[in-house]
């Protein structure tokens, strides 16, 4: 089995994160960024954008999912809700990913042809920019999952970070030193997932 196929298999959602990290936040913010920028995206769009939050700004993003989610889940019920989000926060970092609708408006009126198109390419970029981020922070054995608390957060983030209007949250990624590894993984039959032809 090749190297990267074992970067595969290593690859997985980890939930149990801490801080206890060898890389500097330097290390892993260029590590992060070379990623986003080697990932494809349609017609070289390079739409994802990033926004690395290390220390009290890391806390600082929980800090708000946690308040905004107070408001919507009943008290007698938030204790499972909390200690998720307190998981988050025992991480060393968070990823946020965005997509800027300017370079998915311009190149819907660039390419009319393809116009319906590019909002679904727009999704399938920051897929791959996010695969990419998740597999180099693996490579160098930390753990990390992807969570999707937008919209309900993106107001809050938009004014914390000065995040541009065009830019639309996809999903956040908390990373950190691997507490606690991923169960077993279990896979469907290749029957009823694949076809080969010829």
């Amino acid at each position: 089995m090749s190297n990267f196929q074992n970067l595969l298999e290593k690859r997985r959602t980890i939930y149990q994160l801490g801080k206890n990290m060898d890389l500097s936040k330097d290390e892993i913010a260029s590590m992060i960024k070379k990623a986003v920028s080697e990932a494809p995206s349609a017609f070289h769009s390079q739409s994802s954008r990033i926004v690395i939050l290390f220390g009290d700004e890391h806390t600082k993003v929980w800090d708000m999912t946690e308040a905004q989610l107070r408001q919507i889940v009943p008290a007698d019920q938030f204790e499972p809700t909390k200690a998720r989000i307190d998981g988050f926060r025992a991480a060393f970092g968070t990823v946020l990913f965005f997509e800027d609708q300017n370079v998915v408006k311009g190149l819907q009126e660039q390419f009319p042809l393809y116009a319906a198109n590019f909002p679904k390419w727009s999704q399938e970029s920051t897929a791959i920019a996010q695969y990419a981020v998740w597999l180099l922070l693996a490579e160098s054995n930390i753990g990390a999952n992807i969570q999707h608390y937008n919209p309900l957060i993106d107001n809050d983030v938009a004014k914390e970070y000065g995040i541009p209007e065009s830019w639309t949250l996809h999903a956040q990624m908390p990373f950190g030193s691997i507490v606690a590894g991923a169960g077993e993984k279990s896979h469907m039959d290749e029957v009823e997932r694949f076809k080969v032809f010829g």
